[in-house]
């Protein structure tokens, strides 16, 4: 027998070789052989990977450089018995971190998706009889037994079938079942094409069938997938790597400005050294911006919970960001570009040609021209030779049946408007069902009412064209013009429609079906175009994409044809279509060139559609792929950004995904991309905001030691001050609205800073322009005979004055606030300012918060005053952004 591990192309090998080489017979396996084979080769499922335990979960959310810091500092301070200010830090790292773990969700569960989705029971010949069995316990050799509305239990080569057909779409992407037959195909036929096969986890739409079980478990297509899924891995988003990366970078700052306080203030200035390593510590605890990581954290929540609104769920919170800078999206034409739902689109006649608006399974929408004789005819054949049925179930219209069937049963009933007392008045008294041999299925109708009996007959067009001998003309029968009708078919094919050809036969009441009827002397009524059309909403995103600098790729597995025509309505690039056996040529090189410059890949496998994500972000592209097949997931999971179907998408994609659409709607997207962006401005904002305060704390320390002055803020009152603002102005900016324009610029660089060139000098601008005026408020104090009690509250409500009125010009990176735009939303800003004072008020005058941070009350003059200093924020700011926006409008700034 051959091994099942062993490269073996069974969908290239006739029955009676698969037979043969699984050593099998019609009788199937005995019980005790295929316990033997079970022992060799395990048991059909597919292997589960453990899941991340909770506390390891955790551990993880220290892994940052920021917080090494911090937690360094919080040692340091213990050790030295300054417990206050080691519980502060402690306590704001823990925070943290329990916020990030419960934020983060689960881990994904792709492979238990799959698991879930492979769990049946199947028919099985042992021992000459049929037995039902657990699909787990299945074996190589296996002679399994199918019908309609049977999950596939393991990769079968079918060794015997009448009218067998699968829905394979959630493999290969396909729109229509797959009509099975049992000769060979080539070997490098794609899996699209390998119709002697039924693959695991699809399903049986129509007929019966045997199948020998070739493949098991991992072994099988949808094991390979599960597999491509495990070793795709998720990649840190644009914004993770950022923070890392500006983490290191203050982390790095802060401990050489730390050391060299340390050095310069003990060795030069011969400071205490217990001094000058808590003043150290203070610099820490001041550059460190402790509450960024809450702040985003947040930033993303808000975010999560505004596109849940909009039907858009998160799996993964920071891939809310993600979105901001995605600048390609790989997206599954079969249920996400399109409706999934098969639709008769034009009706050709020996008359005139046919449009047929509406859209899915609803049989709401217009013929135009309006139906003549000859579509009604049509129409009648297509209603009575059929075996599908629609129900409204809520509101929506539901398919039972075959695909194409239900398309065909569409177009009668729009056709139609009497298509009851049709079906009541030509019931159906025998059938020919459809035979893949014969390519054509027929009907018998009888009618009281009619001296004659009408067959109705549907199928392949070239099959029935030579059964015809007339067509349906204005007036009735008439010569068949075959170089007409042979040129309408083309042309049908060429836009990617699926075709299906009507005819009828009147024949003798008292007649009965048979095939020699069928095979001549038959009316060729019509052609009939189908295709899975695509969805309005979706044109109208993609433009929206387009728009805003960001390129739309379809990856589907549907043929070359079909997918160009829906790319062309979608208003992608048609000029240059590639397959996945094309794809398969490409060397590392070609590869990566084409996936830049196509935008339409048919035909691929599961493997092509990840090959072409890696393709991408080697080029360092941002990539999101949607999609809602089995044969979606691992691409899903490599992305950037994977988005599901959650409608009709399986669970395999729904769990691969970071961001699942409940809606199925790929118009969606385009508002998510617009929230992401919105996020990420957020995040920015906030760390403009923040940045300024704690540098400009870090300034105050660093300048007092040089000069040997008293520190004008201590260390625990620098982190009330972090604390409280963090709490409460910086979190207002994590509820900012989007600005104007969001959707109207490219996408961000996925290398690009998190602050640019310009932003770092406004804050450097604030840091400076902060610390001195807090430098100038303490000294001024003391030069005037205030005790240092007195001038270090002062100097630390003139800070978190100024960092209230920073707020508001924060609210706009670039745009001036001075306009009726400021007052846009501004609830969370307003209760930010006012929590803010009320708190400030709380700290000065409460007598266990003045003896804990050393402090004297302060009078409503020294309000007045530090108010009206912290207000010069304001125009200092204002001024800077005009200055930028005027050299920015400059000719030779446009050049």
């Amino acid at each position: 027998m051959a091994e099942q591990g062993s490269p073996v192309d069974w969908h290239a090998i006739d029955p009676a070789g698969a037979f043969e080489r699984l050593d099998s017979s019609d009788l199937g396996l005995s019980q005790a052989e295929a316990a033997m084979r079970l022992q060799r080769h395990g048991a059909n499922a597919l292997p589960q990977a453990p899941p991340e335990p909770a506390w390891r979960r955790f551990a993880r959310q220290f892994r940052n450089t920021l917080i090494y810091v911090l937690i360094a500092s919080g040692v340091i301070s213990l050790l030295m018995g300054h417990r206050v200010d080691a519980g502060v830090i402690f306590g704001v790292v823990m925070i943290n971190a329990l916020v990030g773990f419960v934020q983060e969700g689960k881990a994904s569960a792709a492979l238990q998706a799959i698991l879930g989705m492979t769990r049946t029971r199947s028919l099985v010949w042992r021992d000459g009889q049929l037995r039902t069995v657990d699909s787990s316990e299945l074996v190589p050799g296996d002679l399994v037994s199918l019908q309609a509305g049977d999950k596939v239990p393991a990769d079968l080569r079918l060794v015997q079938l009448k009218d067998l057909a699968c829905d394979e779409s959630m493999l290969t992407g396909e729109s229509v079942a797959v009509r099975k037959h049992l000769a060979a195909t080539a070997a490098d036929a794609p899996l699209a094409e390998q119709h002697g096969m039924a693959f695991m986890g699809t399903l049986v739409t129509a007929g019966v069938a045997r199948g020998l079980v070739c493949r098991t478990a991992a072994q099988t297509e949808i094991g390979r997938i599960s597999e491509l899924t495990r070793q795709a891995t998720l990649a840190d988003t644009p914004l993770q790597q950022q923070l890392a990366r500006f983490a290191r970078q203050l982390s790095i700052l802060t401990l050489i400005i730390a050391v060299l306080t340390i050095l310069v203030g003990n060795l030069l200035r011969g400071l205490a050294l217990d001094d000058m390593v808590q003043a150290a510590i203070g610099i820490a605890v001041a550059a460190i911006p402790e509450g960024l990581p809450a702040i985003v954290t947040i930033a993303l929540a808000i975010g999560v919970q505004r596109m849940a609104r909009q039907r858009a769920l998160v799996r993964r919170l920071p891939s809310v960001e993600v979105l901001g800078s995605v600048d390609v999206i790989c997206s599954d034409k079969t249920g996400t570009l399109t409706a999934n739902a098969m639709t008769a689109r034009q009706c050709v006649t020996a008359v005139q040609l046919h449009h047929i608006e509406g859209e899915g399974y609803s049989p709401q929408g217009r013929i135009e021209p309006a139906a003549d004789g000859a579509l009604l005819a049509a129409a009648r054949v297509a209603l009575l030779c059929n075996d599908a049925s629609l129900s409204q179930e809520n509101g929506q219209w539901q398919l039972h049946g075959d695909p194409t069937e239900g398309a065909l049963l569409v177009l009668a009933r729009k056709a139609l408007p009497q298509f009851g007392q049709v079906l009541e008045q030509w019931p159906r008294v025998e059938e020919l069902p459809f035979e893949s041999e014969r390519r054509y299925m027929a009907t018998l109708h009888r009618c009281d009412s009619e001296p004659t009996a009408l067959l109705a007959v549907k199928g392949a067009p070239d099959r029935l064209m030579t059964c015809c001998e007339t067509q349906f003309g204005a007036n009735g029968p008439e010569p068949l013009d075959l170089a007409c009708w042979q040129a309408e078919l083309k042309r049908l094919g060429a836009e990617g429609m699926r075709v299906l050809a009507l005819a009828e036969r009147r024949l003798p009441a008292d007649v009965h079906a048979e095939h020699g009827l069928v095979e001549q002397g038959l009316c060729l009524l019509a052609l009939i175009g189908i295709n899975d059309p695509p969805r309005p909403e979706a044109i109208d995103s993609i433009a929206r994409c387009h728009q805003a600098g960001i390129r739309v790729k379809m990856i589907t597995g549907d043929n070359p044809l079909t997918a160009a025509a829906i790319g062309a309505e979608m208003g992608l690039n048609v000029e240059r279509v590639l397959t996945g056996a094309e794809l398969d040529r490409l060397d590392s090189q070609g590869l990566d060139e084409a996936a830049s410059a196509v935008d339409i890949f048919a035909r691929t496998s599961p493997a092509n559609k990840l090959q072409l994500v890696e393709a991408l972000q080697r080029q360092g592209r941002v990539v999101a792929m949607t999609g809602d097949g089995v044969n979606d997931a691992p691409a899903l999971r490599q992305a950037n950004i994977g988005i599901a179907m959650g409608g009709k998408g399986t669970d395999a994609a729904r769990e691969a995904g970071d961001m699942v659409l409940t809606d199925d709607n790929f118009a969606t997207i385009a508002h998510a991309v617009a929230e992401g962006r919105t996020v990420y401005d957020n995040v920015v904002k906030s760390i403009l905001y923040i940045l300024p305060t704690s540098l400009a704390e870090a300034t105050v320390i660093i300048f007092a030691i040089l000069l040997g002055w008293t520190l004008p803020i201590t260390p625990a009152q620098i982190l009330w001050i972090n604390m409280v603002t963090t709490v409460t102005l910086a979190l207002a900016l994590a509820f900012e609205p989007p600005e104007p324009g969001v959707m109207a610029r490219p996408p961000r660089p996925a290398g690009q800073s998190l602050i640019s060139a310009e932003l770092a000098w406004r804050t450097l601008l604030v840091s400076v322009w902060a610390a001195g005026l807090v430098f100038w408020q303490f000294g001024d104090y003391l030069r005037h005979g205030a005790s240092v009690e007195l001038a270090r509250a002062v100097a630390v409500n003139t800070l978190v004055m100024i960092e209230a009125v920073y707020l508001i010009n924060c609210r706009f990176l670039d745009a001036s606030v001075l306009t009726p735009a400021i007052f846009r939303r501004a609830g969370p800003m307003l209760g930010a300012i006012a929590g803010v004072v009320v708190l400030q008020l709380l700290y000065s005058y409460l007598p266990w918060s003045q003896q804990l941070f050393g402090l004297e009350s302060l009078s409503a003059a020294d309000w007045l005053r530090l108010t009206a200093v912290a207000l010069s924020i304001f125009v200092v700011v204002e001024l800077e952004k005009a200055l930028r926006r005027w050299q920015a409008a400059r000719p030779s700034a446009r050049q």
